[in-house]
């Protein structure tokens, strides 16, 4: 036998030593490396350098529940499994991946726990109350830890990548929460803080309709909500915001007040708009006849609206040809009339309006005539000097004979 053939003859000794070392040393609980080479329904095969390929059944994949095994690897992917059961006699290596994974993951989530670390899951389900990652371990995210709004049906989420942190951790019981709503708000709080920063009163600017409420609309300006109250959504009046404004739409807004320390933005909608008066200025001149409508009643006349956001005066004297002591003797608030404009002054604001300038004015009532009864008859009474020149004459004329 020459030299060279009894070199290989040593080496191939010494390898078939190492393999049955390798052999009778591979036990329960030990941790193996290899690579996923076929992929059934309910189980995966993987290849150690064993005499025979290991099995990691679906249950065993993955921390979290999955259909199918290919839901959680992939044919040469590599993997690192424990030992579960060895049977050399009926060829039967049984390995679990999932605790390997829970090993060394409970450590890393701890870790980032401890860190306030921000990473990325892959949701792997959807279930009651929430969703669920495979994260080494099962991790849990609540439905109100998932996002900043409300969600009312998760079904789409799964597959998606989320950005979390831990929330709660507890190996013992083997409980892992995660909350991405508490990464989302963290981002939301920072970027308004810049947002805010930014703002400067009397500013104007574009935004997004977010949500209305009762009494005015969120307008998101930059990812930051400012309330349009609804006294500022219009220059008229506006009994519910959604008269205006829908969710979603774009509107333009002037900013009112900034206030950092409590994370505030006051916006309004129409000081963004001409005024009314502006806008009634090259439309209504002295003289006009218009429609209107008695917006309230007073006790010295009527505010009557012409024009949306411009209201006038009528005088109580102004109401009726006829004298009234009240407004409310033939007004009504709500109720349309016709009115004429007796003077206009939009840059004080003002305007002097009539109702009975548009009224004909009714006919003078003629008065009977007092005639006076002459009593001619009537020996004590004279109506003239005449009259009385005779009268005397016959009464006196002769006495005054006998005296002469």
């Amino acid at each position: 036998m020459s030299e060279e053939t009894k070199q290989v003859e040593t080496v191939t000794e010494s390898a078939t030593e190492q393999t049955v070392d390798n052999i009778v040393t591979l036990k329960k609980g030990d941790t193996v490396k290899g690579t996923i080479v076929k992929i059934d329904d309910n189980q995966a095969y993987v290849s150690i350098g064993y005499k025979y390929d290991g099995i990691i059944p679906v249950r065993e994949l993955s921390s979290v529940s999955v259909e199918k095994a290919s839901d959680a690897v992939t044919i040469g992917q590599e993997v690192e499994a424990k030992v579960v059961s060895i049977n050399d006699g009926k060829e039967s290596l049984i390995l679990s991946k999932r605790m390997i994974d829970s090993e060394s993951a409970w450590e890393t989530l701890q870790a980032r726990f401890d860190n306030k670390e921000v990473f990325e899951v892959t949701v792997a389900d959807v279930v009651k109350g929430g969703i669920v990652a495979d994260v080494g371990v099962r991790a849990f995210i609540p439905a109100s830890m998932v996002e900043r709004h409300f969600v009312e049906d998760f079904s789409d989420y799964k597959g998606r990548t989320l950005r979390v942190k831990v929330k709660e951790i507890d190996r013992e019981n083997n409980k892992l929460i995660l909350s991405q709503k508490d990464v989302l708000d963290e981002e939301f709080e920072a970027n308004k803080k810049q947002v805010i920063e930014g703002l400067k009163e009397g500013q104007e600017l574009e935004g997004t309709v977010q949500r209305l409420t009762q009494f005015g609309a969120f307008v998101d300006v930059g990812g930051v909500d400012g309330l349009v109250h609804v006294s500022e959504l219009a220059w008229q009046h506006v009994e519910k915001p959604a008269d205006v404004v829908q969710e979603g739409q774009q509107v333009r807004v002037k900013v009112l007040k900034v206030d950092p320390s409590n994370g505030k933005i006051s916006l309004s909608m129409k000081a963004t708009q001409p005024g009314p008066w502006e806008q009634a200025g090259g439309s209504i001149n002295i003289g006009d006849v218009l429609t209107g409508v008695v917006k309230r009643l007073v006790a010295f006349g009527a505010f009557v609206e012409v024009a949306a956001g411009v209201e006038g005066l009528v005088h109580i004297s102004q109401i009726s040809h006829r004298h009234i002591g009240t407004p409310h003797e033939v007004l009504k608030e709500g109720q349309e009339v016709q009115v004429k404009v007796l003077d206009f002054n939009p840059a004080e604001k003002r305007v002097s309006l009539s109702i009975k300038e548009t009224e004909e004015a009714p006919a003078p009532s003629e008065k009977p005539e007092k005639k006076v009864k002459e009593e001619l008859n009537n020996p004590n009474v004279s109506l003239s000097n005449e009259t009385m020149s005779f009268t005397l004459a016959e009464r006196f004329g002769d006495k005054l004979n006998n005296l002469k």
